[in-house]
């Protein structure tokens, strides 16, 4: 099984740290898919404290509960050998070379063999008709 870094401002929720900010298009959706096809999700973040804290009971609202947070394993501690690099196959961050590219094209990446499913589906039409609204209306 595929083990993936997810940091949370900026690629899971707009970043407005400290403050969480609204959830990414597919975010919760594509998280909760790669965890139907068995990946290992750790999240990744310079949250800590309280605000950490936070981060993660809002991932658990949403449908996410990760296998680790800011370690490799959950059972980890900062007395063992600790490192803020993780062991995983691959980082999902708005902060790599290059941006990041959306959830759309991190599923695509990560499952290129399927399509999108039903739910992302659904939310991308959504979203172009809201999109649709605002443009015209400004709301």
């Amino acid at each position: 099984m595929q083990r993936v870094a997810v940091d949370f401002d900026g690629t899971i929720v707009e970043n407005k740290y400290p403050q969480i900010g609204e959830p990414l298009l597919f975010a919760f959706e594509t998280l909760q898919e790669l965890q139907k096809r068995g990946f290992i999700l750790i999240l990744w973040t310079v949250r800590s404290g309280q605000l950490l804290d936070e981060a993660v009971a809002f991932c658990l609202m949403n449908g996410i509960e990760f296998y680790a947070v800011n370690r490799n394993h959950p059972e980890e501690h900062d007395c063992d050998y600790f490192s803020r690099k993780l062991d995983v196959d691959v980082y999902i961050d708005d902060r790599n070379l290059g941006g990041f590219p959306g959830w759309e094209a991190a599923f695509q990446m990560l499952c290129p063999d399927e399509p999108l499913t039903a739910v992302q589906k659904r939310v991308l039409k959504n979203y172009r008709k809201k999109s649709l609204i605002k443009r015209i209306f400004g709301k």
